[in-house]
């Protein structure tokens, strides 16, 4: 399987600046040729790498988490990577090799490879390989709730996670879940959600969840808010809460996204006056 994924780079100058990015009060579209080197960051603790930051909490807006692609070059990574100990993540390697460290055990990610981190896990990751890795990085400080423990750390590869059909929907629409929907112990999911070419979203979806999509292969036409979209391998979509989606897959392979949404807790009512 492969797996859109940044490429950096620069167009050069014949290239016009019109494009398909848009923000709104209601979602963003991020194309893939947006994601180029100088929007990139760096981050403290970090070697040898570079990182897209595609969504971070902002008042008013998605103010649950935080969604990164970083490419870590041969040699690089951290051994002290996460420097909230409220956080936790989900990682998804897209391309290459690394090493995670989780407490005393070693274990070696590789493309389609999926890690659940719970808050103050002791984690690192290395490229100890010859070529670059990409991985998707999901971060949401955790939300503890009565009667709930906090998950423990999780590490699959999708290969071992079944696409789930959607109610009446044959196999047009399917979801790989990694984290079970029925335990409330988690806050929020990250999925794997399949069209196959022609399947749709048959309704605008409205509901309170945030969602971060990143195309992972396959095009689609995507409703937001009252826009219909024309979105491909490597594009991101931002989502707020409410703001009415849906989709209908295009082409001739299947549409394939990586699915961020917050699930689980009641919302905040804030401090009480």
């Amino acid at each position: 399987m492969n797996y859109a994924f940044p490429s950096g780079g620069l167009p050069d100058q014949s290239v016009n600046a019109d494009g398909a990015a848009v923000f709104t009060t209601a979602y963003a579209v991020l194309p893939a040729v947006t994601h180029r080197d100088i929007v990139t960051s760096f981050l403290p603790t970090w070697h040898s790498h570079r990182a897209w930051i595609f969504a971070r909490p902002m008042t008013g807006f998605a103010e649950t988490f935080a969604q990164y692609a970083v490419e870590i070059y041969p040699g690089g990574g951290s051994s002290d990577p996460e420097p909230d100990r409220d956080a936790q993540a989900v990682l998804f390697v897209a391309k290459g090799r690394a090493r995670l460290t989780l407490g005393a055990e070693h274990h070696e990610l590789e493309p389609g490879s999926y890690v659940y981190l719970p808050p103050a896990a002791p984690w690192e990751l290395w490229n100890i390989y010859d070529e670059p890795c990409g991985f998707h990085w999901i971060r949401k400080r955790y939300v503890h709730a009565q009667g709930l423990t906090v998950p423990e750390p999780m590490i699959t590869h999708e290969s071992r996670v079944p696409v789930v059909p959607m109610p009446e929907c044959g196999d047009a629409w399917g979801t790989q879940r990694f984290l079970d929907p029925l335990d409330l112990a988690y806050d929020f999911h990250v999925n794997i959600v399949t069209f196959q070419p022609g399947g749709r979203i048959p309704f605008a979806e409205t509901h309170v969840m945030e969602h971060g999509l990143f195309v992972l292969q396959g095009t689609a036409r995507y409703l937001l808010n009252q826009d219909w979209v024309e979105v491909g391998p490597g594009d991101f979509m931002w989502l707020r809460a409410f703001c009415p989606q849906a989709c209908i897959a295009t082409g001739t392979e299947p549409f394939r996204y990586l699915l961020y949404k917050d699930v689980n807790r009641h919302p905040s009512l804030g401090p009480l006056t």
